[in-house]
């Protein structure tokens, strides 16, 4: 259905056309008009060019050039701009021919000098079309630079969803390992009816909340992060006893550093997780630095090598939101030697203001 907007843009264009093809017509009488002085005659010579130059120039903008230039059919472009060009040439002929029949009687001398000239009637009619043609080839490179930005913006939003998406299920993968051994634990301790309880509750309680709330931000504070982990911690000491011995060594030059959230905690349940007790010890060294400019974090724990660590579920998913989150601003490594496993990770500092 026709809306009174649509309407009004069709008559819109249609007089901007009429203006133009007016003003071609005034071009072509100044034109052919010098040293005459029969600009009657003039007038209606430029009207007989008016036909062929506006057929040719439409077949140009409308036809050629959307078909088969913009769609880089060449040879078609070329083979079917010869026949315009040829029964174009061949119109302009008639025109001539009409111009010394009924303008001139057939009296070659009475014929404007301009018109006799085929070379010179060519010249202005064709750049009327290569004037036109030119434009409407600008035009379309416009329209299609804008819409491959479209489509470009379009692809990098959907790109960026489905990244979103990736990292919730990364996270979502992480949450029950933190919540597995805790809750073991707890239940533990309730049997026993022990003093510890409501205090593992309530760093569960800080816990739940970073991992509920606060892991759907994109980034928090560092020393957030090193919170929950000291909770974390605190709450693997009362399932261990006295058979855990972990050092944590914080330095920090500021409070203000940002992180992803989530990103340390899992190297520190991983150690949990697979860690080794040996003589009687599962030894956990957790060393974290920094500064404006990067984040220097190291962990080390007993292992005695019995599976497979390197290549776990938990981490390969933290490599992998290390590469969503943080590509080529970040170095892992992970060795393993003489019953320690280790893992460093070197992180530049990303502005987020």
């Amino acid at each position: 259905m026709f809306t009174k907007q649509f309407i009004l843009k069709k008559i819109g264009h249609a007089l901007l056309q009429i203006v133009f093809w007016v003003g071609v017509l005034f071009f072509y009488t100044y034109f052919f008009g010098v040293n005459s002085v029969r600009y009657d005659d003039t007038l209606l010579f430029s009207l007989c060019l008016m036909p062929t130059t506006i057929a040719t120039t439409y077949v140009s903008t409308y036809k050629l050039i959307p078909d088969y230039l913009i769609t880089k059919q060449y040879w078609l472009f070329a083979i079917y701009s010869a026949y315009t060009f040829i029964i174009s040439v061949y119109l302009l002929m008639v025109s001539i021919f009409f111009s010394l029949i009924y303008i001139s009687n057939f009296e070659y001398a009475d014929m404007n000098p301009a018109t006799k000239n085929i070379i010179f009637i060519c010249t202005a009619v064709y750049l009327v079309v290569v004037v036109v043609s030119a434009f409407k080839l600008l035009k379309l490179n416009l329209e299609q630079a804008s819409k491959t930005k479209l489509l470009e913006t379009k692809i990098l939003d959907t790109q960026l969803k489905l990244k979103e998406q990736e990292l919730n299920y990364l996270k979502m993968q992480i949450h029950p390992h933190f919540l597995f051994n805790t809750l073991n634990t707890m239940y533990g301790f309730a049997l026993k009816k022990a003093d510890q309880t409501p205090d593992m509750i309530l760093k569960l309680s800080n816990l739940l909340d970073y991992l509920l709330y606060q892991s759907e931000k994109p980034f928090v504070l560092l020393y957030e992060e090193i919170e929950h982990i000291k909770d974390y911690i605190a709450l693997e000491k009362m399932r261990f006893n006295d058979t855990l011995q972990v050092d944590f060594d914080i330095n920090t030059s500021t409070e203000t550093i940002t992180i992803a959230p989530m990103l340390l905690l899992p190297f520190i349940e991983n150690s949990f997780k697979h860690g080794s007790i040996i003589d009687g010890k599962l030894k956990i060294d957790i060393q974290l630095t920094a500064n404006s400019n990067s984040i220097d974090f190291s962990i080390q724990n007993s292992y005695s090598g019995n599976n497979d660590l390197k290549h776990g579920i938990g981490l390969d998913n933290i490599k992998k939101r290390l590469s969503l989150l943080y590509a080529d601003q970040y170095n892992l490594e992970i060795t393993y030697e003489n019953a320690i496993f280790s893992i460093q990770l070197h992180l530049k500092i990303v502005n987020h203001d």
